[in-house]
């Protein structure tokens, strides 16, 4: 799913910050435009106006680039690391992801390659369905409901979960979360995707 959205000023300067990172990161490898975009599989155009800080991508784009790149989604959108120890504030998270029903999705804190975990702080609003990316092979993903329900669909199982349930799955087949309620539902999601950037060539 690729689209653009009318940007207010803190998305825009994620967007700048992202273009930023991937610039430099392509760059460091020599690679050109066409060449990110054939290992990321996604159009010239689309690295263009990623780097450019043009468009709000989305959380597939940056993760076939990140991938691509091998370094890992959390790696777009925070600084480069200059301590072990990494401090995300409440409200200081990015957010990767807006549905049209007021739901969010907040990429709050993440590791280097080539293990890399994710933690998201995920809102759905009522009715609100998110169908989530494959990840590359051996991908985990793990949710626990905070508020209301959620109703996690992995490949052709469908699991229901209340507050406090959780549940741990395969993040590298077909999977989605939805609220089937008509009130917000409030998840924390870990990602962990192993060997990331292992198989690119630099």
């Amino acid at each position: 799913m690729q689209y653009t959205v009318n940007m207010d000023q803190g998305t825009s300067a994620l967007a700048s910050a992202i273009g930023l990172r991937v610039r430099q990161e392509r760059q460091a490898r020599r690679w050109t435009l066409e060449r990110l975009a054939e290992v990321a599989r996604v159009s010239r155009r689309m690295v263009v106006s990623v780097e450019q800080g043009a468009v709000n991508p989305s959380v597939g784009t940056l993760l076939r680039i990140s991938d691509a790149l091998g370094i890992g989604l959390p790696a777009l959108v925070e600084p480069p690391p200059g301590r072990p120890v990494k401090l995300t504030r409440s409200g200081d998270g990015a957010v990767l992801w807006r549905g049209d029903a007021g739901g969010h999705a907040v990429l709050v804190a993440g590791t280097e390659p080539p293990n890399v975990v994710e933690l998201w702080d995920w809102t759905l609003g009522p009715k609100e369905r998110y169908a989530g990316e494959v990840h590359s092979a051996g991908t985990r993903e793990l949710i626990q409901v905070r508020e209301g329900e959620i109703t996690v669909q992995v490949a052709a199982q469908k699991v229901g979960l209340a507050v406090g349930d959780a549940l741990s799955f395969p993040g590298d087949v077909p999977h989605s979360y939805a609220n089937p309620c008509d009130s917000q539902a409030r998840f924390s999601l870990a990602v962990f995707e192993p060997g990331v950037g292992l198989g690119t060539d630099a």
